[in-house]
This record gives structure tokens, C-alpha cells and sequence, in this order.
């Protein structure tokens, strides 16, 4: 069995191929990336390096020959070529190749979920469906790393604002999401759908987290309304074209599209989540 990662120079990816070396020989393991010069820096020298770029379906069929288990790590928004259609590059090049499972990390509640995040996801889990392959849709909610701005305030006093309101997001580590996809690649009979996330909690909740953390008594994360967000976000440097973009993602998470309440995160992993104060500190010391 010839287990395949995509995007495997991204830290989510370099966290899957050290979990599959676990289990896995190195000359089983093939590390689909972009840059094989950065792959010699941060990837295993022993496993099978092939480059190619998800922009280029021609070179990701011949970067999956023999490959039998791929982990398609979905790519990143805004290139000149859309996210789309870059997916529909590694489904058609996988099965070109004769790749028999495919698992996705995809979007929270993807089946429901309407923001412009989750957008690209819908349509890749649609394809997926539709390819005839063996596949499993990992729906992560949100990695804690994600809120990193926040905690850093928390830690050092600073006001942070927030226009989520009561939205509950289920935060979790990107290395449990990452050691979990690996585990599912390895899975014999995996499920179709994982919804993975930890314990569903507000910014409210997040700040009182921070504070236990850290040991302040001065943490303050405040609810503003969209406009002040915005305000917030441009006051402080961000350009002109992302505020829209952060704003959004707050809609989103006050909508509750990334409350995910599943034990599949901890059952897969087989054990229970990093406790938040451990994952905040954890994050904090990098």
C-alpha cells in the first residue's frame, strides 16, 4: 500500500508524513509537492519526494502513479487559478492514475454551510461524490493557531475586538487535525464524513480560557458590530481588500457554521483533545 500526501511541504503536511512514518515504511509514503527544494528542508529525506503543482494536472497524474491512498490537503484561496478548479485537478489526475481513496479536508457541516469560505469545499466534496472513488470528507472546524492575534493580546493586556458575537467555533490544535487525517489515510474502513472540532466555545469563552492560561486578570476581548470590526481591522493596517475578508470570517463563526459538536476529533485520535489553557500555553511558547 503506497500512501500519498498533497501540499506535504504546509505544516499540515509535514505533521501527516511524521505520523505515517510511525506506522508506514519511508519508500510507502510520497510526498506530492510544489517546491522540492523546501521539501529537502522540512521533509524526511527518506520517504519519495515528486513535484508537482495542483495547477498542473498533467504533472499531478504522473506524481500519483502507484499511489493507492491519497490525502488531497485542500489548497489555498486567491491564486491566479481558482481553487476549484486546482481541485478538480488532483480528482481527475487521481483517478488517471488509479488512486483508490481520497480524504479531503474539507469544511465544517459542508452539506449546510453557506459562507464564502465554504464555498470551494461544497463544490470539491460534490466532485469527490460524483469521481466513483473511495473518499472521506475531514471536516475541520477552526485551528486554535488561527485566533494566534488574540491570544497574543490576552497574554500581553491588549484589547481585542471581535464581531462574532455569541457564534460558537470548535477550536481545536492543527496537530490534532493533522495526526487525525493521517490515522483516517491508515483507516482500513474509514467513514465518509468526519466532523472534527473540539469543544464549541465563544470568544467570551476564549477569553476567559486566555486568562486561566496565562494567569491575567486584564484580559478583554470585546463584541463589536461589524462596522467597528472593520473599522478596527483598518485602523490597525490591514489593506483594503482583506478587512472584507476578515469580516466575513466573523459573520461566518456568529452564524455557528464552524459549532461542531462530534466526538469524532478525539475518537480518531484516541484520546481525548489537548485541554484549551494547555493548547493556548502550547501555542504561546512557539
Amino acid at each position: 500500500m503506497k500512501y500519498a500526501v498533497s501540499a506535504a511541504t504546509g505544516h499540515f503536511g509535514q505533521i501527516v508524513v511524521r505520523e505515517l512514518l510511525k506506522t508506514v515504511a519511508p519508500t510507502d509514503i510520497v510526498a506530492i509537492v510544489r517546491n522540492p527544494q523546501k521539501a529537502a528542508q522540512v521533509l524526511p529525506t527518506s520517504i519519495d519526494v515528486r513535484q508537482a503543482d495542483y495547477t498542473d494536472q498533467a504533472a499531478l497524474t504522473t506524481a500519483l502513479q502507484g499511489v493507492d491512498r491519497l490525502l488531497m490537503i485542500s489548497s489555498v484561496p486567491g491564486g491566479a487559478i481558482s481553487r476549484q478548479q486546482q481541485h478538480q485537478n488532483v480528482i481527475a489526475a487521481a483517478k488517471a492514475a488509479g488512486v483508490t481513496f481520497i480524504a479531503y479536508t474539507s469544511f465544517a457541516h459542508a452539506e449546510t454551510a453557506k459562507s464564502a469560505l465554504s464555498t470551494d469545499h461544497v463544490a470539491t466534496e460534490k466532485w469527490l461524490r460524483d469521481s466513483g472513488l473511495q473518499v472521506s470528507f475531514l471536516r475541520n472546524a477552526w485551528y486554535l493557531e488561527n485566533e494566534l492575534s488574540y491570544l497574543k493580546a490576552g497574554a500581553t493586556g491588549q484589547a481585542a475586538k471581535y464581531a462574532a458575537g455569541d457564534g460558537k467555533i470548535s477550536f481545536a490544535l492543527e496537530r490534532e487535525y493533522a495526526v487525525a487525517a493521517a490515522k483516517v489515510l491508515l483507516t482500513a474502513t474509514p467513514k465518509p464524513v468526519y466532523e472534527f472540532g473540539g469543544q464549541p466555545r465563544t470568544y467570551a469563552d476564549l477569553a476567559q480560557a486566555v486568562a486561566q492560561a496565562t494567569g491575567r486578570t486584564d484580559v478583554e476581548f470585546q463584541a463589536v458590530s461589524d462596522a467597528d470590526y472593520a473599522a478596527d481591522l483598518t485602523a490597525n493596517g490591514m489593506s483594503e481588500s482583506l478587512v472584507p475578508v476578515f469580516v466575513g470570517m466573523q459573520q461566518m463563526m456568529r452564524a455557528n457554521e464552524l459549532d461542531v459538536v462530534s466526538d469524532d476529533l478525539p475518537t480518531v485520535l484516541g484520546h481525548e483533545l489537548t485541554p484549551i489553557t494547555t493548547a493556548i500555553n502550547e501555542i504561546l511558547a512557539r
